[in-house]
This record gives C-alpha cells, structure tokens and sequence, in this order.
C-alpha cells in the first residue's frame, strides 16, 4: 500500500479537525459558563451524528461511481478519469474557499459561536435541539470537505481514508490537549502552518484535476472520432503527449521522479510532478498566486487586527 497518499488527507482532516474541535470546545464552554452542562451529551451527540453523516455521504458517493460505471461498462474507461476531474474541481474550490474564509472569520468565530449557543439557551425547550444543530453542522461540514477530496483520490485505494483516520484522531487528541488539560498552544501558528501546507497540497490538486481532464478527452477522442479535434496539441511524434496540455516544459523524471522516495511524498503534500505540460504550470502558478495572495492577504489583516488592540491598551 502507498501510504505517501494518506498524508495529504492526514494534513487536511487534522486542519479541519482542529477547526471542529475548537467549536466543540468554545460550546462546552459556553454551557458550563451558563451553567447548563446537562447539554452537554447532546454536543457529543452532534459530533458523532456529524461524523456518521461524512462516512455516509462518502459511501453514497462511492455507490454512486460503482452503480454509473456498472450501468454503462463501455465508458468505464472514461468515467473514472472524468469522475475523478469533477470531484478534484469540487474539492478545490471547496478546500480554497475554507482556506481563505476560516482566516477572514477567525477574529470573530467565538463571539458568534457564543451568540448562537445564548440564542439556543434562551429558547428554552429548544435549547438541546439548537445545541445539537450547531455542532452537527460545525462537524458535516469540515467532514464534507475531507470526504470530496478523498473521493477525489479514490484511485489511491484504503490510503487517503487511513490518513483521514489518523487526522481526526490527531485533532481529537488536540481538542483534549487545549481544552480538557489546559495545555497552551499557539493555535494561530498551528493554522498558519497547516494553511501554507494546504495551499500547496490543493495547488497539486489543480495539476492532478487538469490531467484527469486530459485524460478524459483523450479516452472520449478515441472512442468517438468526431471529438479528436478536442486534442489540439496531441502530435503522435512525441513520446508524451497531452490533448489539452500543451508540450511539456518540465521533466526531471530520471533524477526525482515521482514515483518513488522521496519525490513520491513530495508530490502528495506539495505537488510536486517530475513531468509538467504547460497549462499545468500556468495553472499551478495561477492558483498559488491568486488564492495564495488571498489567505496571506488575510494573515496579515489579522495580524493587523490583532495588534491595534495591543497597541491601544499600551497607550492606556
């Protein structure tokens, strides 16, 4: 089993994880501040129900690409790649609009989340219900994230669901660490840190969604010969070729290829590709400048936000 693949999945669930944790720990909080802790089973209970929720929606998913390529075997070939560039679109977006919002919300993620639970408190007998909603919410929608982009990577095999495993349990262990010992932690730098890691790992993802595409239109010009316009720069003089891709600018196989130690962990947390074409590297560039332009954009509004406090109650 190639277990580079669960590291990825390993970084990102732990990310999320820690995101979910710290809301499950501001809540606990809450209710023991407001003295209403006989809620507390049903926070509990909105994680589990969370958690089940993201495995079933995974297996859903996984059902449904084994029903479609059951139900039409002469484009198996074809919908495995196509699949695989949907759900990588998919998780793209998703995972870069998580980076970047977590960072904006950051400055006032606990004073909502305290409003809400006040909210719930005060509604009385709806109060367990409104408790629950919150954390069930909080936990699916972290856990959603995770599962697109293991189903994104669902040519890897058990690997990417093992590190996702592993990160949700490195997150609970987090959660315990912060908020049942009391043991401080940078958790700004932790963010920062798992934020830089992700950036990179999402922008490998653009490269492996882009191949997935030209993949898919390679196999839909062979099947059907009134798509093979669709291959503008395939040129069957060249040993590797794209449809899509234009010619390579970078191969460095024979020195670090991909597929092996160390350039086999390389590529699964940082992109790396020992073979590019040249809309991959436009397109990785593209993404690490815009959207990485926004996540440091935000970083530092933050920082900036956070010292004006500092400086103020200097003065005072």
């Amino acid at each position: 089993m190639d277990f580079s693949a669960a590291l990825p999945t390993f970084v990102i669930t732990l990310r999320e994880g820690v995101e979910a944790a710290l809301v499950v720990g501001i809540v606990l909080a809450c209710l023991k501040k407001a003295q209403a802790q006989q809620l507390n089973s049903l926070v509990y209970a909105g994680v589990i129900a969370g958690i089940v929720a993201s495995a079933l929606v995974g297996v859903l998913f996984s059902w449904g690409i084994q029903t479609l390529s059951a139900s039409y075997p002469e484009y198996a070939t074809l919908i495995e790649p196509l699949l695989e560039a949907v759900f990588g679109v998919i998780a793209i977006a998703l995972l870069s609009w998580m980076l970047i919002w977590m960072t904006q919300q950051a400055r006032t993620l606990k004073g909502e989340i305290e409003g809400n639970i006040k909210t719930a408190i005060n509604q009385g007998t709806g109060a367990g219900w409104g408790v629950f909603g919150l954390i069930f919410v909080a936990v699916l929608r972290e856990g959603f994230e995770t599962v697109v982009f293991i189903i994104a990577k669902f040519q890897q095999g058990l690997a990417p669901a093992l590190g996702a495993i592993g990160g949700l349990a490195g997150a609970t262990l987090i959660g315990i660490v912060l908020f049942k010992w009391g043991i401080k932690i940078n958790i700004r730098q932790f963010f920062q840190v798992m934020g830089i890691l992700l950036l990179l790992i999402v922008a490998g993802l653009v490269i492996g969604a882009l191949k997935h595409v030209d993949q898919a239109v390679a196999i839909l010009a062979q099947m059907n010969s009134g798509f093979s316009g669709l291959c503008f720069s395939y040129s069957p003089l060249t040993e590797y070729s794209s449809c899509l891709l234009g010619p390579m600018v970078w191969d460095i196989s024979g020195v670090l290829p991909d597929n092996q130690f160390p350039g086999l962990v390389l590529k699964a947390l940082f992109g790396y590709r020992a073979k590019i074409y040249l809309i991959q590297a436009l397109a990785y560039l593209l993404f690490l400048f815009s959207v990485g332009g926004l996540y440091f954009n935000s970083l530092s509004q933050q920082t900036t936000t956070t010292a004006k406090p500092e400086q103020s109650a200097e003065k005072n």
